[in-house]
């Protein structure tokens, strides 16, 4: 075997071709990996436009094998592994040449075409550089080859889509430089090892052995050895005294965090996390023969892990006001505050400042997330600014007004500390339900709450709080007939119940969620005014709840949250133009799948304002990726739809034909390929329904089976409550057991636990709906968890189950929730329960599989 340092457009150029083989799993990348080679692509793209020289980046190996040369005269190479990173840029390289395409780069968008993706003189198969496996084929050529079925479903649709839309956003700041520099970024700054067989070399048995090697040393294990070998004549002494108890005190996984922290918080803002032991090497290369020195080192990074642990678990901490701040960040989630946190701690340790003033600059930090969070803009970015801030202490001065300066020093875009107004506008307009992680939607209700100052605090750990909806997600009549009463001129009921349902002014904390459900508000009044919570009494004192009260109650939090939640100093922060929803609506046309289409109603539910106004922006912004692809409530190409510039022409009913999309004789498109409010969050990353379906607490679950049961026995028909309920009881009996949802409408799901351990992983294929008369396929969670991460399996289970008569799940949601109507239980029950089995069944081959350290084989980079 052959192994050299090389890039991407190195390996490909020439007249070859990457052959997948048959024994590789499909492609598996998602929006994680994506968005994590991304993060580093925009980091060389930085230093590059700056002038700096950035190193290369090593993004891993690919090993190849030779084959076959072709009657053409093309060689062809084996992916023995590293298939997921080559077919990776192999996508952003087509995204990139699309969207040369489509600014009217030509000659750009060829020389990426014939140089990079296909061999232009060859025909058939021989035409790709690159050849995935057959599950794969059809949607990466359609991708290359720019048909109109390009980023479909699947994860080669969504890895194209995920590109082009992040190529779009960065050139819409950045412009035709910056989309050059990615360019050169790409093709030229990725380091990869190709690792090539010699002929003859058993393919096989290489791929086997890649795949079972047993774990590496971890970054912080690299570290240890070279400190050690260093530390000839006193190493015992120190890794006993110093690194031993450190050690201890953290676990693995922490002590590897510290050794990044104690990088970035020494000034190396840019200090990654997978490159931890390179650059440590690199600060403490000159200290190699000074054992004294490096004693000290070790001895400092051991006082960090004390303070680490005070970040880790905030009851450590002494100072009641500093531990407070401390504790709700911990309970905000991720590690984005923990650089600033671990400066502060050594600044008040070592007496440079107080605890008071650490404890007001993480207010501040806290004050950043909360009200972007509020105000719907990326957390992309965030990590960065936290990084950068530890320097900024080391200026001298109050550490709580550097901070303060620092974050209202970034101007627009991905790093804005939004003001007053624009949080005020957010409560009152945006959906927070969509908003962030679920943990983080409810420490800012907690917060508000806690504002209160109630007489008899509640003790959040054992209340079994969760964020609910007043006026419900699935309202009954009587809310729609309410609403209609408030609705503006040429507004639904409907349109309106959208805009408000998901607002802070709507949203509350209950452990009530199924006695809530989604009753009429007089009897919610009365289960409201028995809680201990202050927010839930102020709602049942009222006497209706609709759009007025709503929007008085989104007004009075308002209030509140920017008391507690002060913001950037007046004068310094530079607000965009123009309204963040608008790039919110492009975020999510651009994720749109090919074969789907969605409502002008469902976009200004996401985005918080009006469809009358979506209607407008759509019509009017030229250059609108997709604008096509939204239509009426109805599935109709609005009424005097006309392109907003010169590029695009043809009827848009067409083009939605070509991508997959049906019409009916009224030419309005199947609703089943219409991607609803849900739908476009989850595309984007803001979906706000549960990870799982949390089966029921012990002490509550004989009465989720009730309340299940009696509500679907008072909403549908005998027929579908028997076919449901002999589905669920067959599942039963082959092993599986039933989950039941925590929101107000009890849903049911049917759930296998792989293996016995505690924490093991579960699976379910379907969830039902008794009130609503919904079943959703969810497929959105399956694409995450193996076997059914393998998209083959996943297209399985969707073709099993549209052979029954009834069910059209189409194929444009695989990586969604698409639904079937409940009454299909009625007289197709059996095909269901065989469906079911099969799933059962494919779980059960994948156990019995695992490698021999108790996993799935996962996927290969």
């Amino acid at each position: 075997m052959h192994a050299q340092e090389t890039t991407f457009s190195k390996i490909v150029q020439g007249e070859k071709q990457f052959q997948i083989p048959l024994y590789q799993r499909t492609y598996s990348w998602q929006r994680e990996e994506l968005r994590q080679l991304w993060d580093d692509v925009l980091e060389l793209v930085e230093d590059h436009l700056d002038g700096r020289q950035p190193a290369a980046h090593f993004v891993g190996s690919v090993v190849l094998a030779p084959g076959r040369i072709t009657a053409g005269g093309i060689q062809r190479w084996l992916v023995v592994d590293g298939q997921q990173r080559l077919t990776t840029l192999m996508l952003a390289f087509t995204a990139l040449r699309d969207r040369h395409r489509e600014r009217g780069a030509d000659k750009k968008a060829a020389r990426i075409h014939d140089l990079l993706l296909v061999n232009s003189y060859r025909d058939g198969e021989d035409r790709y550089r690159l050849l995935p496996t057959q599950a794969d084929r059809d949607a990466f050529t359609a991708c290359v080859e720019s048909s109109p079925k390009a980023g479909g479903p699947g994860n080669v649709g969504a890895a194209y889509r995920f590109f082009f839309g992040a190529l779009t956003e960065g050139e819409e700041n950045g412009g035709e430089a910056w989309t050059d520099a990615v360019e050169t970024v790409l093709g030229g700054l990725l380091s990869i090892v190709e690792i090539t067989a010699a002929e003859g070399d058993n393919v096989y048995r290489i791929f086997e052995s890649i795949n079972n090697t047993g774990v590496g040393l971890s970054q912080s294990d690299l570290l240890r050895n070279y400190l050690f070998m260093c530390l000839s004549n006193r190493g015992e002494s120190v890794y006993r005294h110093l690194w031993l108890p450190m050690q201890e005190l953290l676990g693995p996984e922490n002590l590897e965090l510290l050794v990044w922290l104690d990088l970035v918080v020494a000034g190396n803002s840019r200090a990654k996390q997978s490159e931890i032991y390179r650059d440590q090497k690199k600060r403490l290369e000159p200290l190699s023969g000074d054992e004294d020195a490096l004693q000290a080192e070790i001895g400092q990074l051991a006082q960090r892990a004390e303070r680490l642990m005070r970040i880790l678990e905030p009851a450590r901490e002494t100072d009641e006001e500093l531990r407070a701040v401390l504790e709700r960040l911990s309970r905000w989630g991720g590690q984005t505050h923990y650089p600033l946190a671990l400066g502060l701690l050594d600044l008040v340790d070592t007496g440079r400042t107080t605890a008071r003033e650490a404890a007001d600059a993480l207010a501040y930090a806290e004050s950043y997330m909360v009200r972007r969070l509020i105000t719907g803009l990326s957390t992309t970015g965030s990590n960065r600014v936290f990084m950068e801030l530890p320097k900024e202490l080391e200026k001298g001065g109050s550490p709580a007004e550097a901070v303060r300066r620092f974050l209202s020093r970034n101007k627009t875009g991905a790093r804005v500390w939004p003001g007053d107004e624009a949080v005020r506008e957010a409560i009152r307009t945006r959906p927070f339900y969509k908003a962030g992680r679920s943990t983080q939607r409810f420490q800012v209700l907690r917060r508000l709450e806690e504002s209160y100052c109630p007489t008899e605090p509640v003790d959040y750990d054992k209340a079994h709080l969760t964020v609910e909806h007043v006026l419900p997600q699935r309202p009954a009549q009587q809310w729609f007939d309410l609403l209609a009463e408030e609705a503006e001129d040429g507004q639904s009921a409907d349109e309106l119940h959208g805009l408000l349902v998901h607002t802070l002014g709507n949203l509350t904390l209950s452990a009530d969620n199924a006695r809530l459900s989604n009753h009429p508000f007089r009897r919610k009044q009365q289960i409201l005014d028995s809680s201990a919570l202050r927010m839930n009494q102020q709602i049942a004192a009222q006497q209706r709840w609709g759009r007025a009260e709503i929007l008085t109650r989104a007004a009075e939090l308002a209030e509140k949250a920017v008391q507690l939640w002060p913001g950037p100093i007046e004068g310094m922060v530079h607000a965009d133009d123009e309204w963040p929803g608008w790039r919110e609506l492009r975020t999510a046309l651009l994720a749109m799948p090919t074969g789907t289409w969605t409502s002008y109603g469902d976009l200004a539910a996401l985005i918080g304002t009006a469809a009358i106004s979506v209607a407008g922006h759509v019509a009017s912004k030229p250059g609108l990726h997709c604008s096509y692809r939204v239509m009426t409530s109805d599935g109709r190409i609005a009424e005097g739809f006309r392109w907003a510039d010169d590029q695009h022409t043809g009827d848009p009913q067409a083009l939605l034909e070509a991508e997959g999309v049906p019409f009916d004789g009224k030419r309005r498109a199947d609703r089943a390929h219409r991607l609803t409010t849900a739908d476009l969050a989850a595309l984007v990353g803001k979906d706000g329904s549960e990870e799982a379906p949390p089966a029921a607490r012990a002490d509550d679950e004989p009465q989720a089976a009730t309340r299940f049961e009696t509500l679907l026995r008072d909403n549908q028909t005998p027929e579908t409550v028997e076919g449901v309920l002999t589905a669920l009881r067959f599942w039963e009996r082959q092993g599986g057991h039933r989950a039941y949802g925590r929101a107000s409408e009890t849903s049911c799901s049917p759930l296998i636990t792989v293996g016995n351990a505690p924490g093991a992983p579960a699976l379910w294929p379907i969830a039902i709906y008794p009130v609503t008369g919904t079943v959703e396929v969810v497929f959105q969670h399956l694409k995450r968890r193996p076997p059914f991460d393998d998209e083959p399996l996943r297209r399985e289970l969707m073709t099993r189950l549209n052979d029954i008569d009834g069910i059209d799940l189409a194929e444009a949601k695989l990586d969604l929730r698409p639904s079937f109507p409940v009454e299909v239980f009625a007289d197709h029950g059996d095909d269901i329960s065989a469906v079911l089995e099969w799933f059962l069944h494919t779980v059960v081959l994948a156990t019995a599989h695992r490698t021999p350290d108790g996993d799935v084989p996962a996927a290969r980079m």
